[in-house]
């Protein structure tokens, strides 16, 4: 690490070049110096998270995590898109990956960008950034990667004072002046200087260092505002590849999902850092360093709740539970045949089935076996790397509202809510009934339920409470529950899945 007067001495020179405007300008601190009050609690955070993560990857067998990851990059795509404005829905993105595109030109434009977004992903998770994340080079590679495989419609930006279209071209530094919010960027003339010592800083960190540098990075990258356009997503896919590097994540979880769940307080976070030092005590360079330590809590606090959250979705028990009531419920349906919950439970246990073994576990013949497994591999829900390769399970993200709750916001998987059967009614309570009456979709038919006020009460703390409000806030286990009863054949007579106080005991 930089003593405080080596720092002083990188400070005096940032002073001495101009960025492009005639002011002079830099931006350190770039990391949280040994003095910093905050200093202890960081690496408290830092080893927390280290021993979070090492802990989750080391938990789950190789294939398990190699299908993870492949969620985990869509999930991904998704939230960091979310946080620049653009909602492309995992299902969708799934669809995209299989070259099925919507008709509409804006959401087809959108599918495209989830789909560059993901395959720059998948060359960082494959180490194609190995300790180059942090450099000026692989950040342009970032860049041209993503921006190679948009559409031409969105390379465009428009200059909001000249009202002037631009061209964004792909891995190259703006030639323009940008302000972004009340920050006003470093001038373009000065950017490979900026660059340079964005470089020289954080390509050269320890372990301890390098995650904390991770999030001083971030933030630092976005200041500099290398590109016209993509900066956030750049910023957000180096801090992924920077993590991945120092704690070896398996690309099993991601940061972006929690920046884009608390993005307010995110966006907050930025636009402190971009303040200047506030008094003598905060730090020795030009920008807050207590801002940047304020970030840098918040960053790794995110972080360590997303491995925390991810490892609860993998728990073995409930995972297996989930998938294999899912599964119970497509039998049941007719969409998957009988014994194929066997093997996903198999596969599930062993991490990989072999073909051979996969005829043992459901104990039938050959070509009962390879029926049952294609099936599941036309669902989405095996893979193979070839025809002799095991077997390895699959985390559709169509079915990832019922194998992984909470993993992102819930999408039927159909292209029109039109397309499922039965009428679309919001949850209403039936006074005649003195229950609260919901649907719930069950592959392509909606299911009619309800849940009797006394169940509410009794098991949901619903007694005086507005009994529509109890039900929206348990819904998630009242809608498995009714699963639970329509797969034991427990309805009424005129259909419906009617869940009672004494079905609980």
């Amino acid at each position: 690490m930089d003593s405080d007067a080596d720092i002083e001495a990188d400070i005096q020179t940032d002073k001495e070049v101009e960025n492009g405007r005639g002011d002079s300008i830099n931006l350190e601190p770039l990391l949280i110096s040994e003095s910093s009050r905050h200093r202890g609690m960081l690496t408290d955070l830092v080893v927390e998270l280290a021993q979070k993560a090492a802990g989750f990857r080391r938990s789950l067998p190789e294939s398990l995590t190699m299908s993870l990851a492949d969620l985990v990059r869509s999930m991904n795509c998704y939230y960091s898109n979310l946080i620049e404005g653009h909602d492309t829905h995992p299902i969708d993105i799934e669809r995209a990956l299989k070259s099925d595109y919507s008709n509409d030109p804006r959401k087809r434009d959108l599918q495209h960008e989830a789909v560059a977004h993901i395959a720059v992903q998948k060359w960082i998770d494959s180490r194609g950034l190995r300790e180059c994340a942090a450099t000026s080079d692989g950040i342009r590679e970032i860049h041209r990667r993503f921006c190679e495989l948009l559409p031409g419609d969105l390379l465009w930006v428009e200059d909001p004072d000249l009202k002037e279209r631009i061209r964004v071209v792909p891995g190259e530094l703006r030639l323009r002046d940008v302000q972004v919010g009340l920050h006003i960027s470093v001038g373009p003339k000065a950017l490979p200087r900026f660059l340079a010592r964005f470089e020289e800083v954080y390509s050269h960190l320890n372990r301890t260092e390098s995650i904390l540098g991770a999030a001083s990075a971030h933030h630092r990258l976005l200041w500099i505002h290398p590109f016209l356009d993509g900066n956030g997503r750049v910023a957000r896919l180096m801090s992924h590849a920077m993590l991945l590097d120092t704690l070896d994540t398996g690309a099993i979880w991601s940061v972006a999902r929690g920046l884009a769940r608390n993005v307010e307080e995110y966006k907050r976070h930025l636009a402190e850092c971009d303040l200047p030092r506030r008094n003598d005590l905060d730090g020795r360079g030009n920008l807050s360093e207590e801002a940047l330590a304020g970030f840098t809590e918040f960053f790794l606090r995110v972080c360590i709740d997303q491995v925390a959250f991810m490892e609860s979705l993998v728990q073995p028990n409930r995972l297996r539970t989930r998938i294999l009531l899912w599964a119970e419920e497509e039998v049941r349906l007719g969409t998957l045949p009988p014994k194929a919950a066997r093997i996903l439970e198999a596969v599930l246990y062993r991490g990989e089935l072999s073909r051979a073994d996969a005829a043992s576990v459901v104990d039938a013949g050959e070509r009962h076996t390879r029926r049952i497994v294609s099936v599941l591999t036309e669902r989405g829900v095996l893979t193979a790397e070839s025809q002799r390769a095991p077997l390895r399970l699959v985390f559709p993200a169509e079915l990832a509202s019922r194998w992984m709750p909470g993993l992102f916001p819930e999408k039927v998987n159909i292209r029109e809510e039109s397309d499922l059967q039965g009428p679309t009614v919001a949850e209403r309570y039936d006074s005649s009934r003195q229950a609260v009456e919901f649907w719930v979709a069950v592959g392509s038919t909606r299911l009619r339920c309800a849940i009797s006020r006394e169940a509410l009460d009794d098991h949901f703390g619903g007694d005086g409470k507005d009994k529509l409000v109890v039900f929206r806030t348990n819904r998630q286990a009242i809608e498995e529950f009714a699963r639970r009863k329509f797969l034991d054949g427990r309805m009424e007579s005129d259909g419906v899945v009617f869940i009672r106080s004494a079905d609980f005991v």
